[in-house]
This record gives C-alpha cells, sequence and structure tokens, in this order.
C-alpha cells in the first residue's frame, strides 16, 4: 500500500511540474531534440520511479522501453536522469544510471559520462 500510494504522489507531483513547464519554457532545440526538453521527457520515466531510487527494485518491462527509447540519444538520456523533474522526485543518479544496465539493453552507452557518473 505505501509503495502505490508513493507511486500516486510522483505521479502528481510530475503532473503539476508538467503544468508548470508547460507555461513557462520555450522549447528549442536542446540535448533531447527540437520541442521537447530533459524535463519533460522525465515524465516518460514515471514507470522507472522505485527502480531510480533503489538499485535492488526491481525494472519494469515499461521502464525499459522507455529507456531504450530515450537511450537512442545517450545526451537526452543523460540529462533526463540528471534533470530537475528527476531530482525533485527523488530520482538518485547513482542509482538511475544503473538501469540501462539492469535492464540488459545491448546497445546501451556503455562508458558515457553523465555529469559526476558513469553509464556502466
Amino acid at each position: 500500500m505505501e509503495a502505490s500510494t508513493k507511486c500516486i504522489c510522483f505521479l502528481a507531483f510530475l503532473v503539476i511540474l508538467g503544468i508548470n513547464e508547460l507555461s513557462l519554457q520555450v522549447h528549442g532545440a536542446g540535448e533531447c531534440g527540437k520541442g521537447t526538453s530533459p524535463d519533460r521527457e522525465a515524465f516518460k520515466l514515471a514507470p522507472c520511479a522505485s527502480a531510480a531510487q533503489d538499485e535492488n527494485a526491481a525494472v519494469s518491462s515499461r521502464c525499459c522501453a522507455q529507456v531504450k527509447k530515450i537511450g537512442q540519444n545517450p545526451s537526452c538520456l543523460c540529462a533526463v536522469m540528471l534533470s530537475n523533474t528527476a531530482r525533485s522526485s527523488g530520482v538518485n543518479p547513482e542509482v538511475a544510471v544503473t538501469i540501462p544496465k539492469r535492464c540488459n539493453i545491448e546497445d546501451r552507452p556503455i562508458g558515457y559520462k553523465c555529469g559526476a557518473y558513469t553509464l556502466p
């Protein structure tokens, strides 16, 4: 029950933050391409919430599918994991960077420097 309450709170936080971002930000071509931002892309990783906070948590197939999609652009994936949205929702960057490996994504960006972290 506690996990579902955390998930609901996390999703509510993301929705509120997303509404705020949509009204305040003009989107240019950044790490994640034209018309989006790392904070906006972070919403797509909501299924990864528990896996990004606890290295022993199971990583869902939905999470892995989103990480694989966003990970086609390593700089975007890195920016998403270090975004304000991720930080505000309790994501531990040191744990988050392990998700591509935990998903067994074969073409993951191994060794990619993501701020102070390196993707395993």
